[in-house]
């Protein structure tokens, strides 16, 4: 999580100065905001503006707010809305009039050299960007899930054979044969049993259905045998 947050921030930002450069374009004397936007239909000064409203307030809510999937949602939606506008403009032949709101570039008038080559990797930056974090969040929550729904099952060892046995919570105090012995047995949370190191004598607890696993000691660091308390 902690790399979204290192990508959302910078976008935040980048989009606010996107916006209050629309607006300072909006309220100057440019002559291009007095023609019509060629998909909305309305004066360009009007679509420059609602635009710039929209990266604003995404802005706000990627530099203060609180919810990652909110934040990536709507700059997945802006940098969307942002390639989907050029590709049409594209394909009806407009290339000049109406970039100043579907490019990050135009309005910081920065079309030319380097700089405006780097600012102009910026829409991509957004759209792989959020893209990839929304992958992100969504394998985030199918793990979370994941883990949710084993926490929900408990393990015993059936008293007669040993035999693990994984059961859900909701079925607890029920009896039922065991699946290898067809013993009666009752499922029952188990707590954890105790016992001491071989060799540094440190305090182990562990689950009864893991009798018989060896892990390294948590103190000593030493492979040993989980075993039965005598």
């Amino acid at each position: 999580m902690k790399w979204i947050r290192y990508f959302i921030l910078p976008a935040g930002f980048i989009l606010l100065v996107a916006a209050l450069s629309r607006f300072l374009i909006v309220f100057g004397n440019a002559q291009v905001m007095m023609l019509a936007e060629p998909m909305l239909g309305i004066p360009l000064r009007y679509a420059v503006l609602l635009v710039g409203g929209f990266e604003l307030a995404v802005a706000y809510i990627c530099l203060f707010g609180k919810r990652a999937s909110l934040q990536i949602g709507l700059l997945a939606w802006l940098a969307t809305n942002y390639a989907v506008y050029r590709i049409a403009l594209f394909t009806m032949g407009y290339h000049h009039q109406a970039t100043a709101i579907g490019s990050l570039t135009d309005p910081l008038h920065m079309s030319r050299g380097l700089a405006g080559i780097t600012v102009g990797l910026i829409p991509a930056f957004l759209l792989l960007g959020s893209y990839a974090a929304l992958v992100w969040l969504w394998l985030g929550n199918r793990a979370e899930l994941a883990h949710s729904r084993e926490a929900e099952f408990s393990k015993m060892s059936c008293p007669s054979c040993g035999t693990h046995i994984k059961f859900a919570l909701q079925n607890l105090g029920q009896q039922l044969p065991c699946p290898r012995c067809n013993a009666a047995i009752t499922l029952l949370k188990p707590e954890n049993l105790k016992m001491s190191c071989f060799f540094c004598k440190g305090h182990i607890e562990f689950p009864p259905h893991a009798i018989g696993e060896k892990i390294s000691c948590p103190h000593c660091k030493m492979n040993i045998t989980l075993l039965k308390p005598t």
